[in-house]
């Protein structure tokens, strides 16, 4: 799995057209084949931050998502950012949930 992120700063002038891009890029992100996640996030603390964050089944999957008119949109938008953008691809070797958890706490516990 490929985990894709797009962290971007704007002006409040453009929060509502960088929003609508951004929108735009996700819905579509959805019905291509090999996402199995997107969702755009906003920074509680700086309001004018967003994040798009996608994760992807494959680098095939997401080479035809990148080459796509859609994802062209969302690096036009980026230039409407007040900061250079961060842009991450990291690839998911594994995925564990609430068993990592459990099992630091129990080597905790038994180490006392």
């Amino acid at each position: 799995m490929i985990l894709a992120t797009v962290r971007m700063t704007i002006t409040p002038q453009k929060r509502e057209e960088v929003l609508k891009i951004l929108r735009a890029v996700a819905e579509q992100s959805r019905y291509d084949p090999g996402c199995l996640r997107c969702h755009i996030y906003g920074d509680l603390q700086e309001k004018n931050v967003f994040l798009l964050e996608q994760v992807w089944r494959d680098e095939e999957d997401l080479d035809l998502h990148l080459c796509s008119g859609e994802y062209f949109k969302l690096l036009l938008g980026l230039e409407l950012s007040l900061k250079q953008p961060e842009i991450r691809f990291d690839t998911i070797v594994s995925s564990k949930g609430i068993e990592v958890i459990e099992n630091a706490r129990s080597r905790a516990k038994n180490a006392l």
